[in-house]
């Protein structure tokens, strides 16, 4: 079971805002000049992120907002937010001390923190005397697992995982099979914010990956996955947490889990690049299905990789036509499609995480979120959830990652059923 969440957006530092945010279906993303250079990219940004502020508005213990002050308060953006959501997850589930000491956790995502590590390089090539000691933490992704650890208290078994922009996906497969296999009670699982440096936006650009805004564009329109106008993804600051046990757990301190994770499936391509492969995305959803025990017919709703890249995007397409069956002129048959970076932007490490989230509450609220920009389609067959919400009862839903060099991860997800409830 996904027993609670935590997750932190520029438009969303709340589990319920998140709810809220998806069913206006308004992107929430701005014009964001690239330092350095005249680039100017659609993004959200947590720009100016103060985690005092943050504390007291989400922290009502005096004692953890301390100790979330000491140990984060001069770490790197990824680490404060890391600890900011993990925190809020545990405390949703009503973790105890003892039971949060034999916790496991998963950090989701690495290159954490390249924008630090820019600003500290500039600053050491400027004066080497101005780099701090802490840096020997900073420049490392474990830093966010030992900070989480210590804000949080849990103290079983901990993975870093990377995994790019299937991170997040990677992550919870790694959790539930903890959990599944015994090896753990419980997990933690959280992804931090990517903090990209200009060099890095400059490059996704360059590739072809990263959308731009031209001068007087909308940056509002900046991501329209699936759309025949796609140009790329829009970067976001997102960081997210789950916590993940059997139901009777949930069901002993009185906590209506979120809802299920059924299957997953996850390989590579076995070779380096930018380039998805199609078939390696199939296996991925192929797999995920059976491990879950449904069929293809079973699934209500995808929610899709969908970054907006023009390749990346007509793969998944082809990916989930196979997948689902759907043939040109019966797109009304096959599960309902959209993405959510349309509307959030990309989280890259976290992007698994929290649209598993967002898959979540959408089960639970019987709706598909819209996706904003989407009039022209790219494939026919697809049931995709254009500009409008989508209002269905859901039973089960597949979310796709996929990551560059061929890494692929899809998760089966279901909501919480009435057994499920303390």
């Amino acid at each position: 079971m996904v027993t609670s969440a935590g997750v932190l957006h520029p438009a969303a530092t709340a589990v319920a805002e998140l709810d809220h945010v998806l069913r206006s279906g308004e992107p929430v993303l701005r014009a964001t000049p690239v330092s350095g250079s005249e680039l100017v990219v659609p993004a959200a940004y947590l720009d100016g992120f103060d985690l005092r502020s943050w504390a007291q508005m989400h922290c009502d213990d005096l004692e953890s907002r301390s100790r979330l002050r000491r140990v984060a308060g001069r770490a790197t953006l990824p680490v404060r937010t890391a600890c900011c959501v993990a925190l809020a997850a545990c405390t949703a589930a009503r973790l105890t001390s003892n039971e949060a000491r034999d916790t496991a956790v998963v950090i989701a995502g690495n290159n954490l923190a390249l924008g630090h590590q820019s600003r500290s390089a500039a600053a050491y090539a400027a004066d080497p005397s101005a780099i701090r000691a802490g840096h020997v933490l900073d420049c490392f992704d474990t830093d966010a697992l030992g900070a989480v650890g210590e804000v949080t208290g849990c103290r079983g078994e901990g993975w870093p995982i990377g995994g790019s922009s299937a991170a997040g996906a990677l992550a919870l497969i790694q959790a539930a099979r903890m959990v599944a296999s015994g090896q753990a009670l419980r997990c933690l699982v959280v992804a931090p914010v990517n903090d990209l440096s200009p060099v890095e936006v400059s490059a996704f650009v360059k590739s072809g990956a990263m959308a731009r805004v031209t001068a007087g564009g909308d940056a509002t329109a900046g991501c329209r996955p699936f759309d025949e106008s796609h140009d790329g993804f829009a970067a976001a600051h997102i960081a997210a947490a789950v916590l993940i046990e059997p139901a009777a757990e949930a069901h002993r301190r009185g906590i209506r889990p979120l809802g299920r994770i059924l299957g997953s499936g996850t390989g590579t391509d076995g070779r380096r690049g930018t380039q998805p492969e199609t078939d390696g995305q199939i296996r991925s959803m192929h797999t995920a299905l059976t491990d879950s025990g449904l069929a293809p017919s079973d699934i209500d709703y995808v929610n899709a990789h969908g970054t907006g890249s023009v390749i990346g995007d007509d793969s998944e397409a082809a990916a989930l036509s196979v997948v689902f069956g759907t043939t040109e002129g019966t797109a009304g048959e096959g599960p309902w499609v959209n993405s959510t970076k349309a509307i959030l932007g990309h989280g890259l490490g976290a992007a698994g995480l929290i649209e598993a989230i967002a898959t979540l509450l959408q089960l639970a609220g019987g709706y598909c979120h819209a996706n904003p920009g989407l009039t022209k389609p790219v494939r026919p067959d697809l049931r995709f959830v254009t500009d409008t919400i989508t209002r269905t009862p859901l039973r089960a839903a597949l979310t796709n990652s996929f990551a560059f060099s061929g890494i692929n991860a899809s998760l089966v997800l279901g909501r919480a059923a009435e057994e499920d409830s303390p």
